[in-house]
């Protein structure tokens, strides 16, 4: 069957593309696109669950053809602290997928042909008004249209609710996850959340002609927190006059109900467009002293093509956090359900604030001392810190927080953090002859080697990079942090020498086992410029030296090893094998790590570098590094130890977006010449349904990669086209820290409390035994 190039518009085979028409590709880079679009054909429907502790997110690879049409659902998996993703993937038509992904694979620095230079004019530039950019361009807004922008819009319609609560008018928010799929957030403020304060919802705004609330639901960059201290908030997480307009813009429906003044104002707007004016009456019930805000929204699927469901335990996640942040709030959490059995409820108050989160951090450790909690105000901008060393930790858990919003990529507070307690131990341990004349200055990472420390800080008015919130900018918060840390963990310190005594013995241990490190480093170095080659000998790497380009699968034992060695291309994919389980490393230091042979493997091999220091992302050899295990109870352990590795040596890793998992299937069914795949037993079930009652088949069930033949590998898991990847990306770092130190650390009591809290939940036949 023949097709036109949709580039040159010549014509070719639809399974085989000539690449020359992309004039910009390198004769690696053609070569492999050719021998990937060759292989390209029609994806089967399948489904897919796998288990990876909360805090990492599963999500859906860009397979090849990219722009699969998916439907992705969230729900738990037996133990509560696992999440699970279901993925439906439903391919286009060949045709379309080869042309798109030709259009894909081709440079955007492709110089323009005249005729195009001539036809570009003023006619051809857009001006998009009201809330349309939003939903042209929704990720400049939400990050991105998968789950991670879905739950942002809860947390942007959260943070005007917070900002009730910061400014002292608000002490109840309450969220509910309905059985439609819709969100509803509730708060007992001033009835304004969002709006002009001062300004009664149904006030007609002398710009826009609309009441204040439709201004603030359909104009971007409308809001009340633009005036200073004149807005009626101090500080704010809402800062752009944007949040709650995407969020309207974004959903199908979306309903907004306000009590202010003894009235009730409501009004309904389907994506972004009101659907009647504000309509407003006396509170029923004659609670006319109620003052608050209700939004109720339904995400849009034509937005979120790939997921429209919330996950409980990340929604619960951030609320946690939000009320630590806040001691004075209280939130509580349902979700509806049809199935009674199915509803859940939590609720979260922490009079403790972030010592209680410290608390909760390090619930599995054990503690050096009690939470050393720091309260400083200066020009306006309030610091407040919790911290504390552990002794079974071998990695540091910093977060940070400005005016209860997250900046996951840090910022200047956590910046004047580092730089504080560096400073601290040093002067400290000069000062008690901790530390030689002649012994070198303690690094960050020795001194700060199983801190837990919370920073939040509440400023009037932040410099956040982008509307998604992720860094801090203010110069000025990093020298008030600085100041304020030094001064009371140093008095704190001096007041506790047994404490400073304790943190100081845990710091040069870490220094004394970095040198170890280096040692064992330079001895494997030494050891491999005798060989041939620095790679481990079990490497079968690819040809392509271009890591964009390559990608490596990390698989469980000889025999996999050896299938998928002959079933790979050897173009682009590369083949590590591992013998057995590798070293866990929550339990150890570095040097037992650079001691360990199977870890020197994966180092060397993926080029990660050494353990604490920046992050190279030009020496990674591979930009796609696929853990590829059996599919069996020690299949999950071993991916289990390789995700506590990755985590702990280089977090980057999943940062970045480059660990995937490979999912390969556990049945094979035969029914005469057809050959059918199943990835779970409800597959085999339903395929088994479409089978008359008379039918004969072959079943057999995969125990592991290696019973598969290098073909069978390579259609089922290895092949662009037909496999499925799962990409892990760190949604909530505490959240993920925490339970891998629960699952992966030395104490076994808090994994027997996980197991009791979780049993009830626990379906038998869902265990592997």
């Amino acid at each position: 069957m023949a097709s036109s190039c949709c580039a040159c518009n010549t014509s070719f085979h639809s399974r085989i593309c000539d690449m020359a028409c992309t004039t910009a590709f390198s004769h690696v880079a053609r070569a492999m696109a050719l021998r990937m679009f060759s292989r390209i054909a029609r994806l089967p429907a399948i489904r897919t669950g796998l288990p990876l502790p909360i805090g990492l997110v599963l999500g859906q690879e860009l397979i090849h053809p990219p722009r699969m049409a998916s439907r992705i659902r969230i729900s738990t998996l037996s133990f509560g602290h696992f999440a699970r993703l279901e993925t439906r993937l439903h391919p286009p038509t060949e045709e379309h997928a080869l042309c798109h992904a030709l259009t894909t694979a081709s440079i955007a620095t492709e110089a323009p042909s005249p005729s195009d230079s001539a036809t570009y004019d003023a006619g051809k530039i857009q001006v998009l008004e009201g809330l349309e950019p939003v939903r042209k361009r929704p990720g400049m807004y939400i990050g991105s249209t998968g789950p991670r922008g879905l739950h942002h819009l809860v947390y942007e319609v959260l943070d005007n609710a917070i900002d009730e609560v910061q400014a002292g008018y608000a002490t109840n928010v309450d969220v509910v996850l309905y059985a439609d799929g819709s969100v509803g957030i509730t708060d007992n403020g001033r009835g304004v959340n969002g709006s002009s304060y001062g300004r009664c919802p149904n006030n007609e705004h002398p710009v826009t002609g609309k009441s204040a609330l439709e201004t603030v639901l359909t104009v971007l960059h409308a809001g009340g927190k633009f005036g200073g201290e004149s807005s009626g908030y101090t500080v704010s997480g809402g800062l752009h006059g944007v949040g709650v307009s995407v969020v309207n813009a974004l959903s199908e429906r979306l309903e907004v109900t306000v009590w202010r003044d003894g009235q009730e104002y409501k009004q309904t707007f389907q994506r972004g467009k009101p659907v009647a004016n504000l309509f407003s009456c006396k509170i029923p019930n004659g609670d006319s002293s109620r003052t608050g805000t209700y939004v109720r929204f339904l995400p849009d699927s034509q937005i979120f093509t790939s997921t429209t469901s919330f996950d409980y335990n990340t929604i619960g996640g951030r609320l946690r956090e939000v009320a630590f942040l806040n001691p004075e709030v209280t939130i509580t959490l349902k979700q509806e359900d049809e199935d009674p059995e199915k509803v859940r409820f939590s609720e979260y108050h922490f009079a403790g604030g972030l010592v209680e989160y410290v608390v909760w951090l390090n619930q599995d450790k054990v503690r050096l001392h009690e939470p050393i909690s720091i309260r400083s105000e200066k020009d306006g901008i309030t610091v407040d810190v919790a911290l504390q060393w552990c002794s079974d930790a071998y990695s540091e858990t910093l977060l940070g927080y400005a005016n209860s919003v997250r900046t996951s990529d840090g910022g200047t507070h956590l910046d004047g953090l580092k730089a504080a307690v560096t400073r601290t131990l040093n002067n400290l341990g000069r000062k008690t002859k901790a530390l030689k004349e002649k012994d070198e200055n303690l690094s960050g990472e020795h001194a700060r080697e199983g801190l837990t420390c919370i920073v939040s800080v509440l400023v009037p008015n932040p410099e956040f990079e982008g509307q998604t919130k992720t860094r801090l900018g203010n110069p000025e918060v990093r020298k008030i942090v600085e100041q304020a840390v030094q001064e009371l963990v140093t008095e704190y310190l001096e007041c506790h020498p047994e404490t400073l005594d304790a943190i100081l013995e845990k710091a040069i241990q870490a220094y004394k086992a970095a040198m170890a490190a280096k040692t064992a480093r330079e001895l494997i170095r030494r050891k491999n410029l005798l060989k041939t080659s620095r790679l481990p000998g079990k490497l079968a790497d690819c040809t392509c030296s271009d890591p964009r380009f390559s990608e490596i699968f990390i698989v469980e034992g000889e025999s996999a090893g050896g299938s998928a060695k002959q079933g790979r291309d050897r173009l682009y994919q590369a083949i590590l094998p591992l013998k057995g389980k590798i070293l866990n490393v929550e339990r150890k230091d570095d040097a037992a790590i650079y001691k360990n042979e199977e870890i020197q493997k994966l180092i060397l091999a993926l080029g990660l570098g050494v353990k604490g220091e920046d992050f190279n992302k030009d020496a990674l050899r591979y930009h796609k590094i696929i853990i590829l295990t059996d599919a069996d109870v020690d299949g999950a352990h071993i991916r289990t130890l390789l995700l506590t590795f990755f985590f702990r040596y280089q977090r980057s890793l999943f940062e970045d977006g480059f660990i995937y998992v490979g999912v390969p299937p556990l049945y094979k069914v035969e029914r005469g010449k057809q050959i059918h795949y199943c990835f779970n037993d409800d597959d085999l079930k339903k395929l088994l349904r479409t089978f008359p009652s008379n039918a004969s088949y072959n079943l057999q069930r995969f125990k592991g990669l290696g019973e598969m033949m290098p073909l069978q590998l390579w259609e089922t898991t290895l092949n662009p086209a037909q496999r499925m990847l799962k990409l892990l990306t760190l949604e909530d770092a505490a959240e993920a820290s925490l339970m891998f130190s629960l699952l992966m650390g030395d104490k076994v009591e808090p994994r027997k409390e996980l197991i009791r809290s979780s049993a009830p939940r626990v379906k038998l036949e869902q265990l592997d035994v």
